[in-house]
């Protein structure tokens, strides 16, 4: 019962915020990998930081002239501690690298697609086309995403974020994007999907999508490719399923 009271609710960060430092709420398993191993690095960051630094502290302490001005002469080398400086970082790149590459294949892996969506990057709006479905006339559902500009915007949609037309995709549902350009390299990026790749010319690149909640998910052009580079964002809507196949129907 206390769940239909909105201060119950979780509320979830989908879209870029002024001044923003950490990441997105995930909404795909590929991108909580990705924050988990940010996190796990980050953190031997700081203990390798900080051991760097005392290590430069201690030497700086200790050796300076005015303690013992002949002390370093008498330190020529020392086989124990060159083998620790260099297999302690073997180490850590090992433990660093294992992770990595496991996720690295992970997003890089289409498991049996249920949907496919061809995006095109054009200069400057997208264009989708669900080649799994046909209308009446026997065409793929094809449509053209340009952004909204400011006197259209409704009251509680983002400026330079939202769309005219939204990319629908159901949630629990394997999809497989083949991404191209049309012009010039564009790149199709949202965030809490955990996706960048790159729409280039003459060239087939696929990724997989898995939205496991519902939300509008926004994302922006993210390769230079001209002068509204920054006018063709992207709004990826994830429904339900018999949401999507309503939306479907009336493609």
């Amino acid at each position: 019962m206390l769940q239909n009271f909105s201060i119950f609710k979780t509320i979830f960060n989908d879209a870029p915020q002024p001044w923003q430092l950490g990441f997105q709420d995930s909404a795909a398993p590929g991108f909580t990998g990705i924050v988990e191993l940010h996190n796990t690095i980050f953190f031997y960051l700081v203990v390798i930081s900080v051991g760097v630094f005392w290590v430069l502290g201690s030497i700086i302490y200790y050796y300076n002239s005015k303690k013992s001005p002949i002390v370093h002469k008498y330190l020529t080398h020392g086989t124990l501690i060159e083998l620790i400086w260099t297999i302690t970082p073997a180490l850590i790149l090992i433990a660093i690298a294992f992770p990595s590459f496991r996720l690295l294949y992970l997003l890089d892996e289409v498991i049996s697609p249920t949907i496919t969506i061809k995006v095109v990057g054009h200069q400057w709006y997208w264009s989708y086309e669900y080649s799994d479905y046909v209308n009446e006339s026997g065409e793929s559902i094809e449509f053209d995403s340009y952004m909204l500009p400011e006197s259209d915007l409704e009251l509680g949609q983002f400026r330079l974020l939202d769309v005219d037309n939204k990319v629908i995709v159901p949630v629990d549902t394997h999809i497989r994007l083949i991404v191209t350009g049309a012009d010039v390299i564009h790149s199709w990026a949202v965030p809490c999907l955990g996706i960048k790749i790159d729409a280039v010319p003459g060239r087939l690149n696929q990724t997989s999508i898995l939205a496991e909640r519902h939300g509008l998910f926004y994302g922006q052009c993210s390769e230079i490719c001209g002068v509204w580079h920054g006018f063709m964002p992207i709004c990826v809507e994830a429904v339900s399923v018999q949401d999507y196949l309503a939306w479907i129907d009336a493609a």
